[in-house]
């Protein structure tokens, strides 16, 4: 869709958070791209948000955790030093493991060898029965790829320890060559997170990271809706095209009936004859995740209920989005298959443009970068 015709330069790939590029500057110190379909693509800055959306809109936001899901290992049965390795725990397996054996200890994760450039490197892969030797005296046996046709995920299972422990006390947010350096944990948590008995997410849910708790007060003063979901993340560097995984998500009671009740508001103004971009009651989701979480508890009629457990499901165009009527979201990878949603909650060419306006006017890329907001005409 994108792929064919956008090259996105390495330099545009956001190195370090906006409150490290310059002084004085906040979460909230990146842009803001906005696109409304036929009515073109404007430009702002984060911070012109509440003066974007209107009193009765709902932004629907993640409150999944970032963990520290890098740990280091060693690859080896303990009679060497062994060959140095990156865990990144992506997943527990708590309701599903091959060959029906119990998930107890068992996590999907991605190994990856050191090169200098943070924790992530080249692959280093399994293969099933590899030994890797954690801190604290801990084991993980690589068991089996969690789809056979990929080899990037496999199910490991962990003796000698409590990864959630693991991570508390040797991790460290995964990150990506295109960063300057490791940053701490808290510069990779949302104003939104919160503690989960689900756990947390692998990576980020980037989307909402330049929100402050100052931004998020004037959402509300002026009648904008702060709904929760939750949706744990796996590791995001998949490859070209590749599918989300399954992920654990929660859509609680009160935001299926803030939305439900914010479209049936927005449905009768419809009726009124109010012009529908002026028409409060918009879902607009806070991130890919937030979409993700939110369609997999709309069923065909766009009534959206209280769920809770895993999702498989991908938005495409050919789906559609059922409950989200606009999406913030970062700037993705021309490959990415996050390309996919955005393509089903507005026009393909609609995309493309905006893609090429990003680049032309130097817009930053990745989980530190600026932000695009995708709305109805």
């Amino acid at each position: 869709m994108i792929a064919e015709a956008l090259r996105v330069p390495a330099e545009l790939s956001a190195a370090v958070p906006a409150e490290q590029r310059g002084p004085g500057l906040g979460r909230d110190a990146v842009r803001l791209m906005v696109s409304r379909g036929a009515a073109g693509t404007g430009h702002h800055l984060f911070g012109e948000l509440p003066e974007l959306l209107t009193a009765g809109d709902v932004l629907v936001v993640n409150t999944s955790r970032t963990l520290p899901a890098a740990v280091d290992g060693r690859v080896g049965d303990g009679r060497g030093r062994g060959e140095p390795v990156v865990v990144h725990f992506s997943t527990r397996a708590d309701r599903w493991h091959p060959a029906g054996r119990s998930a107890a200890g068992c996590w999907a994760v991605e190994l990856r060898t050191p090169d200098g450039r943070g924790s992530t490197g080249p692959r280093a892969g399994g293969p099933a029965g590899a030994v890797v030797r954690l801190p604290d005296g801990a084991r993980l046996v690589v068991e089996a790829p969690l789809d056979p046709g990929s080899g990037r995920l496999w199910w490991a299972r962990v003796t000698g320890a409590e990864v959630p422990e693991l991570m508390r006390r040797h991790g460290r947010p995964i990150r990506y060559g295109y960063t300057d350096r490791d940053q701490p944990l808290a510069a990779y948590q949302t104003v939104f997170a919160a503690d989960s008995p689900g756990g947390g997410s692998a990576e980020m849910p980037s989307a909402a990271r330049p929100f402050t708790a100052a931004l998020v007060a004037r959402l509300v003063s002026k009648g904008v809706i702060v709904a929760p979901v939750s949706l744990h993340t796996g590791v995001a560097s998949a490859e070209a095209f590749e599918p989300p995984y399954p992920e654990r998500f929660a859509v609680p009671p009160v935001t299926a009936w803030l939305v439900n009740a914010a479209r049936a508001r927005r449905r009768a103004a419809a009726r009124r004859h109010a012009a529908p971009g002026g028409a409060s009651g918009r879902i607009v989701a806070v991130g890919t995740t937030a979409v993700r979480a939110l369609e997999s508890a709309t069923g065909r009629d766009g009534r959206v209920r209280a769920a809770a457990g895993w999702t498989d499901l991908v938005v495409t165009p050919e789906r559609g989005v059922r409950a989200v009527d606009g999406l913030l979201t970062g700037l993705h990878e021309p490959t990415a298959s996050h390309l996919l949603m955005l393509a089903a909650v507005t026009d393909g060419e609609v995309l493309r443009r905006a893609y090429a306006e990003a680049v032309r006017r130097r817009y930053l890329w990745h989980e530190f970068g600026d932000l695009h907001l995708v709305l109805p005409d």
